[in-house]
């Protein structure tokens, strides 16, 4: 397995883990106007029917993800897209060598796609505590854009994303400590609210 091919795998995979429709519309679409060319396996990206589905679902995702609560729920129901696709994508990737690399890859792609998705739903929930949307929708297009540009750096310089990945789950892991700590914070914080206002006459 080429180092080529594992920064590809690993930097679509935590991109599938902010947008997964964004992620396969940008791979499709660079592969069918033959901006890169993806492993054999992966062409069927650039069938219309892949990419239009994609683009739809891409269009759905980008309105929901704007509303504040809706985009927590959003993303708890993709829990179960993101890495699984994330997953799937490297094994399908990585056609060609040994059954026991591939079964590795997809397990390694699904937990770096779960990293990046389990920040982007943390980070949501966090700034759903304030009132102001603002924060929101700008959050929302960092993440479409962050996604889109490491799928397109993955496609064109798999190595150099290497890189980027790295750096990006060693922040994740920071980020989510960080948000864990804020959640619990303002969670405990509500309970006792609540209870204060039961004890009150």
């Amino acid at each position: 397995m080429s180092l080529d091919l594992i920064g590809l795998t690993l930097g679509t995979s935590f991109a599938a883990g902010l947008n997964v429709y964004a992620t396969v519309a940008t791979l499709g679409l660079l592969q069918r106007f033959g901006v890169v060319a993806l492993p054999t396996s992966l062409e069927p990206l650039a069938h219309p029917l892949v990419i239009g589905v994609a683009l739809f679902l891409y269009v759905v995702e980008f309105f929901a993800d704007k509303l504040p609560f809706v985009d927590s729920i959003w993303d708890i129901i993709h829990t179960f897209i993101r890495p699984p696709a994330a997953a799937i994508l490297a094994f399908v990737a990585v056609a060609g060598v040994p059954e026991p690399w591939r079964i590795a890859a997809a397990l390694l792609a699904g937990g770096i796609a779960l990293t990046s998705h389990g920040t982007k739903t943390a980070t949501r929930a966090a700034v759903n505590t304030s009132p102001e949307p603002v924060s929101n929708w700008s959050l929302s297009v960092l993440e479409d854009g962050v996604a889109i540009a490491l799928a397109w750096l993955a496609a064109t310089h798999p190595i150099v994303t290497l890189g980027i990945v790295a750096v990006l789950f060693v922040a994740s892991i920071w980020v989510l400590t960080k948000l864990y700590r804020f959640l619990l914070w303002v969670f405990r914080g509500s309970a006792a609210r609540a209870r204060r206002g039961d004890a009150a006459p």
